[in-house]
């Protein structure tokens, strides 16, 4: 059991599902969450034990506050816009490498010795012909993508010249309960669909993305956290769905709905067209092991949609084909 994590971006989708799962697990004794909840609150965080800091990652006196006495860091906060780090890759930098470079110095500066680096698949290989894999080169179609690739790089650095553990985990797509704040195309197909509004889909269909479930990517982290191995990891289902495919389970699943509209609109520059993830690496040395099939995750995830609808008004929900959570 681990005395003390601290978790950057702790109140998003993708943190608030990890506290709970470490929680479950009574996997650490204390769980210290920084986030600036500009995209999540720490509302969502009132049924788990914990500490809370309301800060920046820009902010390194933060972060070093934050990570006083910790044992381990798990790094999720980040700006994981495709489209709006091509039209402002400044911000996108100075969140995503600043940030991570302040994460980095404050472990160097307080001695915490392990770090999981959440990462990006697709999104640094960019149209490479899949399965993604570690080995692949780094040739980023965005600036999401290059600040990724950045952040990894300086966590090889940080590792190699001081000795920290430093595990980047490459996500594919995340979908699951408390997603309600995010714009990634599960999330934003539910809410339409909620809405009675059309699901819009970004050229023909065709393109493809490795979906995985919340709880099979939080396995996926506590697993890094335990097996503590420097390097690249990528963490998926290990399969290709199309957006197509996507909506036809969709409508199976939502039978009383399935009559539900959908609107096909051009290709938008700086998406990847098909990615999927070769998960060996991760299965071996992290003894990764997803479990949930797209159809039983896709029911979860509607089934927090739909109780939760009072909780968000959807105008027009702009939906992303993101490469991570």
């Amino acid at each position: 059991m681990l005395k003390r994590v601290l978790i950057t971006g702790g109140c998003g989708f993708i943190g608030s599902n990890l506290i709970k799962a470490l929680t479950d697990a009574n996997f650490c004794e204390e769980i210290v969450v920084l986030d600036n909840e500009v995209t999540g609150s720490s509302d969502s965080l009132k049924s788990f034990p914990h500490r809370f800091i309301r800060g920046d990652i820009r902010d390194l006196d933060v972060v070093e506050e934050a990570a006083r006495d910790a044992e381990a860091i798990v790094h999720l906060a980040a700006d994981t816009r495709v489209l709006d780090s091509i039209e402002n890759p400044t911000y996108n930098f100075d969140v995503n490498v600043k940030g991570t470079m302040n994460v980095l110095e404050a472990m160097r500066q307080e001695g915490v010795r392990y770090l999981i680096n959440a990462s990006t698949g697709g999104a640094i290989v960019g149209n490479a012909h899949p399965p993604v894999h570690e080995a692949m080169p780094v040739r980023p179609a965005s600036a999401y993508g290059a600040s990724k690739a950045a952040a990894e790089a300086y966590c090889s650095a940080y590792s190699q010249s001081y000795g920290l553990v430093a595990t980047s985990l490459r996500f594919s797509n995340v979908y699951g309960p408390l997603s309600l704040h995010k714009g990634s195309v599960v999330a934003a197909f539910m809410k339409n669909i909620l809405n009675g509004k059309p699901c819009r889909i970004y050229g023909d269909g065709s393109q493809t993305r490795d979906f995985i479930f919340t709880e099979d990517l939080c396995q996926g982290i506590i697993a890094a956290l335990k097996y503590r191995q420097n390097g690249v990891f990528q963490l998926g289902s290990g399969r290709p769905t199309s957006v197509n495919e996507l909506i036809i389970l969709l409508k199976a699943g939502l039978k009383q709905r399935e009559g539900f509209e959908v609107t096909y609109h051009d290709f938008r520059v700086g998406e990847v067209q098909h990615n999927f993830t070769d998960i060996s690496k991760a299965m071996k040395e992290l003894r990764f092991r997803p479990e949930t099939n797209l159809s039983d995750g896709l029911m979860a995830t509607w089934d927090y949609f739909e109780k939760n609808q009072e909780l968000f008004v959807v105008n027009d929900v702009d939906e992303e084909l993101q490469n991570a959570g």
